[in-house]
């Protein structure tokens, strides 16, 4: 009898044993429990720590309720400015609803992230492309909104959306250089007049004070010579004065009322001379001119040109030597007994 008593006691301990690996859960401290008993829930969510369900009647579903980082693929999309840019981003949220979490959406992970993509595209097609470069903030915002929206109902609590990096054409990165390249250049340029038009408003009136006194314009040159002179310069650079210069060019211009000075003649050629032998050198003719392109300074010239030339037969004799003989002729030579040869 005793010994059927204490196998009895042996069987429902360890059924209980049973019972209780089976029923017995552990819920950790960022987890929730949602127990759905024969496919309904419970209508509590289990709390952190030591719970027990029904085996093979509950089952319990654990909830993690810390902020997940979810990244958001790089989306492709046209700005309203017509740029095509690739954007990514990274979407941070938490689960504020375990049973709505379970129970309202098959997998609140997979929904979020698909929202997360189709909102990004939306604010792609809705900005400009200066706004996803420099506009962050505001488009943050804006998509935080686009996703919470709907993710109210699934107990899905968005905490922060960032925009991550926007890519672009390399086309558009080289205009955008070009563009900020002639932007610095335009202001540099603008820089430089400035400091030109304060400058020369100083020298103006420097000029007017050393007009007033002439003497200042002596010292400055002579100051200019010293720090000239300082260096060690093989080369003395001067200045000289503009008025002189104006002085002379004026001094070459002609009077108003005078007549145009009368054209140079042209030069008279001189005739040729007679040979050592008193034979008339040869002379080319000259071409017939035209009448057409005759001038009477040519026309005197030529007329100067003939009388100055010599006659056929006359022409100056060989000039006497020193004995009253001839000049022997260069490159004759005479041979003994002969006659010189006559003109």
């Amino acid at each position: 009898m005793v010994e059927d008593v204490l196998t009895a006691v042996i069987a429902a301990g360890c059924a209980g044993l049973v019972y209780v690996a089976g029923a017995a859960r552990v819920v950790k401290q960022y987890e929730r429990g949602v127990v759905l008993r024969l496919g309904r829930f419970a209508g509590t969510v289990r709390s952190p720590g030591f719970t027990m369900i029904v085996p093979f009647v509950d089952r319990l579903y654990k909830v993690n309720m810390q902020i997940v980082t979810l990244p958001i693929p790089a989306q492709e999309g046209i700005t309203r400015d017509n740029v095509t840019v690739r954007v990514d981003a990274v979407v941070y949220f938490k689960v504020v609803d375990a049973g709505n979490a379970v129970i309202q959406v098959e997998d609140y992970r997979f929904a979020v992230s698909q929202m997360a993509q189709t909102s990004l595209r939306s604010i792609i097609g809705k900005s400009d492309l200066d706004d996803l470069l420099s506009n962050r903030e505001k488009l943050n915002q804006g998509l935080e909104l686009m996703i919470d929206s709907p993710a109210i109902g699934w107990g899905v609590q968005i905490d922060r959306v960032e925009i991550k990096d926007v890519s672009l054409p390399d086309t558009m990165k080289r205009s955008m250089a070009r563009q900020a390249e002639a932007d610095r250049e335009r202001r540099a340029r603008i820089i430089n007049a400035d400091a030109e038009l304060q400058a020369s408003r100083k020298l103006a009136e420097a000029a007017q004070q050393m007009a007033d006194t002439p003497a200042a314009l002596q010292l400055r040159l002579l100051q200019t010579v010293t720090a000239v002179a300082t260096e060690k310069n093989s080369t003395l650079v001067l200045p000289f004065p503009v008025e002189l210069l104006r002085f002379l060019e004026k001094a070459q211009q002609p009077a108003p009322g005078a007549p145009a000075p009368a054209p140079a003649p042209a030069p008279v050629p001189e005739p040729p001379r007679p040979l050592a032998n008193g034979s008339k050198p040869f002379t080319p003719a000259r071409p017939a001119a035209d009448p057409a392109s005759v001038t009477p300074v040519r026309a005197a010239a030529d007329a100067a040109a003939r009388e100055t030339e010599p006659g056929p037969g006359t022409g100056p004799g060989p000039e006497p030597g020193p004995a009253g003989e001839p000049e022997p002729v260069p490159g004759a030579t005479a041979e003994p007994g002969s006659e010189p040869p006559s003109g």
